[in-house]
């Protein structure tokens, strides 16, 4: 017997089925922008779903909790909880075929990742017995499958993105059907992506989404510009649980709500001026009385007051006025030796003071400068970006210069920049080099430096720089991340790649006219702490 529920109606107004037994078998991607109704269809999915078969929901914003009140499944609070702990919760839920919902609202995002990672890993580490089916929904499958690092760890990247896979790839013969909803295609990692073959795509703008929603519905690029005009709840099915062929539907009416849904439009109120004055500033009745400020920190005025004290030259001290020498008898070598041992071992021994750096001159170093000293660490290609701020911002403290001139934004890019052994800052006399660096603003920040070190080497006519080469320039040691970075821009236009008939990669810059020499792919990576010249 076919099992198919309601999702909603077709322009023809027949209603428009999803074949139950069929998705899990198959597994579905929702895609669709901000207030597109990508929620509201997961919920109508879940909603009439939830008498065939046991679900989990990962919820990482905490809209799907209302579903415990009129469906009966049990909400996760996962910040309760450690890792092992969501393990063996999950390893209970399939043993028990209970319907959860994971609840991660309250912790950060590595955190998000981390537990959604060991929640999904208990589901798929089951035993055999326990191999019921199971639908898997997973809300805004972006922060979790990533497709490029972002402010998180490797480490949390890589374990929530192997759940993830694990999930889309190889969880069907365990009986879980992965159920993706994501707001950008581009920021979803491919190989998660890849593995749906039913697909629910609704509003979105952004030309590099149109275009891999149409790639994956096996539409033509120029009826990509359908998914700008879909009203809110309108999506486009395909997909052998759903439709043969692109299958414009309106997803239906659901019986549960989120805690927090669309913003209304309602009047000020009219409160007088001097009465709204006394409310903001006068403390509430269960107000905790607010402490001293220099009780937590001082002002931004006594800062600056005390940084300037601090930086004000001191006084030479006066010269130590010079013993007289004493007019004692001669002694001999050994009772010399024997006085000089006493006085040392006699003298307090100094405390161990802090010192400064040494300096070339007196001129106090450039942000250009500290920054030099931090990359000439070998270990700090591969450290994070807040790791590197920090050690940045700690060495400007030594020197007594103001690093919080350079916030964390313009640091990422300096240091994409130096990390790829170029100068991004336009000189004025080079317009074709200006050109390349204005080309960067179609990139992310974190692969400026990338491309920049691409753009040079084809400027040169210098063989294409290896994947060694080019994930040192993006702070990684992975050659197939470097692949990943290749692909992502030549896609976005800016690059051309190609082989040569010896396995060498030519890399050239179509709009500008640029091209490197071949350079095998597989070479290491021999750069030197040398290139790291952001002057």
């Amino acid at each position: 017997m076919t099992i198919s529920i309601d999702m909603g109606s077709t322009p023809a107004g027949v209603p428009a089925t999803l074949d139950l037994e069929e998705l899990l078998a198959t597994r579905l991607l929702v895609q669709g922008n901000s207030g597109s109704g990508k929620s509201h269809l997961l919920r109508r999915l879940v909603e009439q779903s939830t008498s065939w078969v046991q679900q989990a929901i990962i919820d990482p914003e905490g809209d799907f909790v209302t579903l415990a009140d009129a469906f009966g499944h049990v909400v996760v609070d996962a910040s309760a909880h450690t890792e092992s702990g969501l393990q063996q919760i999950a390893n209970r839920v399939r043993q028990h075929r209970i319907s959860v919902v994971l609840n991660l609202e309250h912790l950060e995002a590595e955190r998000q990742m981390r537990h959604a990672a060991a929640f999904l890993g208990g589901l798929f580490d089951a035993d055999r017995e326990f191999w019921y089916p199971m639908l898997v929904v997973v809300d805004e499958a972006q922060l979790f499958a990533p497709s490029a690092a972002g402010e998180v760890s490797d480490e949390a990247r890589k374990v929530s993105l192997g759940a993830m896979t694990n999930l889309m790839c190889r969880g069907r013969k365990r009986g879980l059907a992965g159920i993706i909803a994501t707001q950008r295609l581009a920021k979803l990692a491919k190989n998660v992506a890849a593995e749906a073959s039913n697909f629910l795509m609704g509003r979105t703008f952004l030309d590099i989404d149109m275009a891999r929603a149409a790639d994956l519905l096996g539409m033509e690029r120029r009826q990509a510009e359908m998914f700008r005009d879909l009203a809110r709840g309108h999506f486009v099915a395909l997909g052998p649980a759903l439709s043969r062929r692109p299958l414009p539907i309106r997803v239906g009416s659901v019986q549960t709500s989120a805690r927090a849904g669309s913003p209304k439009l309602m009047p000020l109120p009219t409160t007088p001026p001097e009465d709204a004055r006394e409310l903001i500033m006068k403390p509430g009745e269960f107000e905790m009385p607010p402490r001293p400020a220099m009780a937590v920190r001082p002002s931004a005025s006594a800062t600056a007051d005390i940084l300037a004290e601090l930086s004000r030259p001191r006084p030479a001290p006066p010269p130590r006025p010079t013993p007289e020498p004493r007019a004692e008898a001669p002694a001999s070598e050994g009772e010399d030796a024997a006085v000089e041992t006493e006085s040392e071992e006699s003298a307090p021994t100094a405390p161990p003071q802090f010192q400064e750096p040494p300096r070339q001159s007196d001129r106090p170093p450039s942000l250009d400068d500290i920054l030099r000293e931090v990359l000439a660490d070998p270990d700090a290609t591969f450290r994070s970006v807040a790791v590197l701020y920090q050690d940045f911002l700690v060495r400007c403290r030594a020197y007594r210069v103001n690093g919080r001139a350079l916030d964390l934004a313009a640091f990422r890019r300096k240091l994409a920049t130096a990390r790829a052994g170029v100068d991004a800052a336009p000189t004025g006399d080079d317009p074709e080099w200006e050109k390349a660096v204005a080309m960067t603003a179609e990139l992310p920040e974190d692969l400026h430096g990338v491309f920049l070190l691409l753009a040079r080497a084809a400027r040169n006519q210098a063989p294409c720089p290896s994947d060694a080469e080019i994930a040192r320039a993006r702070g990684s040691r992975s050659a197939n991340r470097a692949r990943f970075l290749l692909s992502y821009i030549e896609e976005r236009g800016l690059i051309v790649s190609q082989d040569d008939v010896f396995g060498n990669r030519v890399i050239a810059l179509p709009a500008l006219g640029w091209q490197t020499a071949p350079g095998d792919p597989t070479a290491p990576d021999e750069s030197s702490d040398d290139i790291f010249d952001v002057a």
